[in-house]
């Protein structure tokens, strides 16, 4: 269907009372589900345009989805591949790559980029200019302050062995990561852990602690009456 405002294949699946903005795109084969809000110049579905020399998987993509009650806001783009869980939001001018799995009552925020293949828990909250490399694993609850930097490859593009090392890092449940942080490639966030804004994280970082520093190094426990109930 298209009428010059938008565009939405003709094997697109809507559930019941989607709202869908001005100048929108919604590629072949997209499911979105009941209730689901599309706001304007959004594409959804976009196939991949993969570099001749690109570490990302090139095979055939499955159909974006969009869960019940989610919300995909202005000028933001969702390839295909990708699976979005029940009312969560994807902010205006975000970026959502391919082979992405994203869970329910999730927070992207403003101009966010998250790239192929990361896993994002229930209820992780990431915030405005975030970067979420590829092959990283978010847990449930977790929460990314803004500017927030993360790697995945520690030789950055020099040699062919690299294929085999490219990992983002694996933030754990309830981990928060302040503002500005740079996280290395690989690197593991234990489960409650706290990283001070602006931090180097080099080496993983374990359960409870709170770390700080160019690099970061252990300061202190996190306090309990910070730690998330079960």
């Amino acid at each position: 269907m298209s009428d010059g405002a938008r565009h939405i294949a003709d094997d697109v699946e809507l559930g019941e009372d989607v709202e869908i903005g001005a100048n929108v795109v919604i590629h072949a084969g997209t499911k979105i589900g009941d209730g689901a809000v599309i706001q304007d110049n959004v594409v959804l579905g976009k196939q991949p345009k993969l570099g001749a020399r690109s570490t990302s998987k090139g095979a055939a993509l499955d159909p974006l989805e969009i869960g019940p009650g989610s919300a995909v806001c202005t000028g933001a783009i969702v390839f295909a591949g990708t699976r979005i869980g029940a009312r969560s939001i994807v902010g205006d001018q975000a970026w959502v790559r391919e082979r992405c799995e994203i869970g329910d009552e999730v927070v992207i925020g403003r101009a966010v980029c998250v790239e192929n293949g990361v896993k994002i828990g229930h209820r992780t909250k990431i915030q405005s200019n975030a970067y979420v490399t590829a092959y990283s694993e978010l847990e449930d609850d977790v929460f990314i302050a803004p500017c927030v930097v993360t790697t995945n490859d520690n030789f950055m593009g020099r040699t062919e062995a690299r294929h085999e090392l490219v990992k983002g890092p694996h933030v754990r449940r309830g981990a928060r990561v302040g503002g500005g942080s740079i996280l290395l490639p690989g690197i593991e966030i234990g489960e409650e852990a706290f990283v001070a804004a602006g931090a180097l994280v080099t080496k993983d970082v374990p359960a409870g602690k709170l770390v700080a520093g160019l690099p970061a190094r252990v300061w202190r426990d996190v306090p309990s009456e910070e730690m998330l109930e079960d």
